[in-house]
Parts: structure tokens; C-alpha cells; sequence
């Protein structure tokens, strides 16, 4: 072994081994900084090793994107999970790919795309347990959600027919309250014209009582007047009136008064005397006739 060691540094150019040992001390001082959490200072070591030394190993790569996932490069660590995907010959690190790929998209709440990332990185690796965590994790929060989901549609559902109904029922009132206002207002108009009918028979009536009337007065004066057109006429035929008697007996109305009070009372005063005459005791031993 140490013979193949020496023929190969032999055979090796001296700036091929200066790489090689730049190469294990990018690396060494990559890893160091990844366990330590220094992801920032990772990140600077995995990002020379492929860019300036050309390193493309699957382990490289995939710890360069964790460390730029960690500093919140989530784009540039979605472009190198993609890289390892396409060129990688490892199911394992294909695994973890797809397991960090469903990460980011999880935190950025594509919940879909991540469950299908998790789901691939089961379907690579099996035995990669996170990836069955999160994928177990996930699809249960799914079916919650859609859970959710399906009470919320049938909520919403509810209350959209609730709000039908009331409508419907604001609807049928309002065309009831417009029925009633109608048939109202028909019945109010129907009053008014039996009112102005019946006020107009009313008047009529009544113009023809007065009408009736003043033909009536103008009947009897036109005969009064014609009565008294005929008096004129006919003088002798003209009964006279007490006035005019006494005026013919040359008696006053005042001196007529007192000669019918004086017979008045003259006949009161005979009436009494009869009674009184009526009342005699009849003589005893006579027989009445």
C-alpha cells in the first residue's frame, strides 16, 4: 500500500497535489463549520470547492445547499437540490434532496408540492425516517384541513341558504305587504266612489226635495194669488172676516172680549146652580113620581 502511495505521488504533478490538499482543507473546514452551525462560513467552503476547485460531489453539493437553505438562500438551495437530483446516482442523497425540497416548500405553506416531495423521498429511500415524519405530519394536517375545508363549504352552504330563505321570505313579505297595500288602496277607492255616488244621490235627492218644494210654494202661491184675484173679482161671493163683523156691528175687539168673558161666566154660574138643585134630599111619604 505505501509503495502504490509513493508511485502515485510520483506519478502525480505537484500542482495536482497542491488541489487535492486545498481540496481536504476546504473541506475539512467546511464540515467544521457545518457541525458547529457556522453555516454562513459552510457555505463560504462548499461554495469554493464547486465554483473555484470544481468539486461536484453529491455530498458537497447537497451540504452546500443545506447551508444556503439555513441563511435563508432558498432559491439558490432549490436550484443545487434540483442539480443533485438530476445528477446524482445515490437513492439516499436523491432522498435527502427531495426530503429538503418538501422543507422549503412546506415552509412556504405549498403544502401539495411538499406532501409529493416527501412521498419521492420515501419512494428513493425507505429508511430515510425524517422524510416519513414529515410526510405522515403533513398528510395528516392535509386531512384536517381539508376536513376543515369540506365544514366550511357546508357552513358556508348553510348560511348561503339561510340567507336565500330569508330573502325569499323578506321577498314574499314585502309582495304581501304590497298585496295588502293594494287591496287596500282598491278598497279605499272603492269606499270614495260609494261615498261620492251615495253623496251624489244625497244631492240630488235632496235638490229634488227642494225643488219639489219650491214648486210647491210656487203651486200655492199662484193660488193664493189667483184666490185672490177672484176675491177682486167677486166681492159678494168674499166670506168676511170677524173683523170686518164687528167693524159692521160697530163693536170694538176690546168691548167684544168682555161680552164673551160676561157670557162665559154666566154660564159657569148656571151650570153650578143645576148641581146644586140636583142635590136636595127628596120629602119622605111622597112616592117619587
Amino acid at each position: 500500500m505505501k509503495l502504490i502511495l509513493v508511485l502515485f505521488l510520483l506519478l502525480t504533478p505537484l500542482s495536482e497535489l497542491n488541489k487535492i490538499a486545498k481540496i481536504n482543507a476546504h473541506k475539512k473546514e467546511a464540515k467544521e463549520a457545518y457541525l458547529a452551525e457556522d453555516f454562513e462560513k459552510a457555505a463560504h467552503h462548499y461554495r469554493f470547492l464547486v465554483d473555484s476547485l470544481g468539486v461536484m460531489e453529491d455530498e458537497v453539493l447537497l451540504n452546500l445547499a443545506n447551508s444556503l437553505y439555513k441563511i435563508q438562500d432558498t432559491t439558490s438551495a432549490k436550484n443545487l437540490y434540483t442539480d443533485v437530483l438530476s445528477n446524482s446516482s445515490s437513492r439516499e442523497i436523491k432522498s435527502m434532496a427531495y426530503q429538503q425540497l418538501g422543507t422549503i416548500d412546506f415552509s412556504l405553506k405549498k403544502y401539495e408540492e411538499a406532501l409529493n416531495h416527501y412521498k419521492n423521498a420515501l419512494k428513493q429511500y425507505p429508511g430515510n425516517e425524517d422524510a416519513r415524519y414529515n410526510y405522515e405530519l403533513l398528510k395528516k394536517i392535509l386531512e384536517e384541513q381539508e376536513e376543515k375545508n369540506q365544514e366550511q363549504q357546508q357552513q358556508n352552504q348553510e348560511n348561503q341558504e339561510n340567507k336565500d330563505e330569508q330573502s325569499q321570505d323578506k321577498k314574499n313579505k314585502d309582495q304581501q305587504n304590497q298585496d295588502q297595500e293594494n287591496k287596500d288602496q282598491e278598497n279605499q277607492e272603492q269606499q270614495n266612489q260609494e261615498n261620492q255616488e251615495n253623496q251624489q244621490q244625497q244631492d240630488e235627492r235632496q235638490e229634488g226635495e227642494e225643488q219639489q218644494q219650491q214648486d210647491e210654494r210656487e203651486k200655492q202661491k199662484k193660488e193664493k194669488s189667483e184666490e185672490g184675484e177672484e176675491n177682486e173679482e167677486n166681492p159678494e161671493d168674499r166670506q168676511p172676516t170677524t173683523a170686518e163683523k164687528l167693524d159692521e156691528m160697530n163693536i170694538s175687539e176690546e168691548k167684544a172680549r168682555m161680552i164673551l168673558e160676561a157670557m162665559k161666566n154666566n154660564e159657569i154660574q148656571y151650570i153650578q146652580q143645576n148641581k146644586r138643585k140636583a142635590k136636595k134630599p127628596k120629602k119622605s111619604g111622597k112616592p117619587d113620581w
